[in-house]
Protein backbone atom coordinates (compact mmCIF):
# COMPACT_ATOMS: atom_id res chain seq x y z
CA UNK A 1 0.00 0.00 0.00
CA UNK A 2 1.52 3.49 -0.41
CA UNK A 3 1.95 5.97 1.91
CA UNK A 4 -0.56 8.04 -0.07
CA UNK A 5 -3.03 5.62 0.22
CA UNK A 6 -2.57 4.97 3.90
CA UNK A 7 -3.02 8.92 4.62
CA UNK A 8 -6.10 8.69 2.73
CA UNK A 9 -7.10 5.79 4.74
CA UNK A 10 -5.67 7.22 8.28
CA UNK A 11 -7.82 10.64 7.32
CA UNK A 12 -11.03 8.64 6.68
CA UNK A 13 -10.92 6.19 10.14
CA UNK A 14 -9.61 9.57 11.53
CA UNK A 15 -12.68 11.73 10.63
CA UNK A 16 -15.25 8.58 11.23
CA UNK A 17 -13.75 9.00 14.95
CA UNK A 18 -14.17 13.07 14.96
CA UNK A 19 -17.64 12.38 13.90
CA UNK A 20 -18.67 9.88 16.66
CA UNK A 21 -16.93 12.03 19.54
CA UNK A 22 -18.85 15.11 18.43
CA UNK A 23 -21.73 13.24 18.80
CA UNK A 24 -21.56 11.97 22.21
CA UNK A 25 -19.74 15.84 23.49
CA UNK A 26 -23.59 17.08 21.96
CA UNK A 27 -25.18 14.01 23.74
CA UNK A 28 -23.34 14.91 26.86
CA UNK A 29 -24.03 18.70 26.61
CA UNK A 30 -27.93 17.61 26.21
CA UNK A 31 -27.70 15.54 29.10
CA UNK A 32 -25.68 18.61 31.52
CA UNK A 33 -23.06 16.41 31.63
CA UNK A 34 -21.10 19.64 31.31
CA UNK A 35 -17.59 18.02 31.75
CA UNK A 36 -17.78 15.54 29.95
CA UNK A 37 -19.07 17.76 26.96
CA UNK A 38 -16.31 20.27 27.73
CA UNK A 39 -13.82 17.72 27.15
CA UNK A 40 -15.38 15.63 24.41
CA UNK A 41 -15.30 18.85 22.43
CA UNK A 42 -11.66 19.49 23.37
CA UNK A 43 -10.70 15.58 22.01
CA UNK A 44 -13.11 16.93 18.88
CA UNK A 45 -10.98 20.10 18.19
CA UNK A 46 -7.60 17.81 18.31
CA UNK A 47 -8.94 15.51 15.91
CA UNK A 48 -10.18 18.55 13.55
CA UNK A 49 -6.91 20.00 13.89
CA UNK A 50 -5.04 16.60 13.34
CA UNK A 51 -7.80 15.99 9.84
CA UNK A 52 -5.99 19.43 8.78
CA UNK A 53 -2.34 18.71 9.29
CA UNK A 54 -3.31 15.54 7.56
CA UNK A 55 -4.65 17.04 4.49
CA UNK A 56 -1.93 19.74 3.89
CA UNK A 57 0.58 16.71 4.27
CA UNK A 58 -1.38 14.46 1.21
CA UNK A 59 -1.82 17.93 -0.77
CA UNK A 60 2.01 19.01 -0.33
CA UNK A 61 2.76 15.23 -1.37
CA UNK A 62 0.78 15.37 -4.32
CA UNK A 63 2.55 18.94 -5.38
CA UNK A 64 5.70 16.65 -4.73
CA UNK A 65 5.10 13.79 -6.76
Amino acid sequence: MSTRAQLSSITSSLAEIQHRVSELAEEARALGDDETASELFNVERSLIAALRRLGRLMSSSTHRS
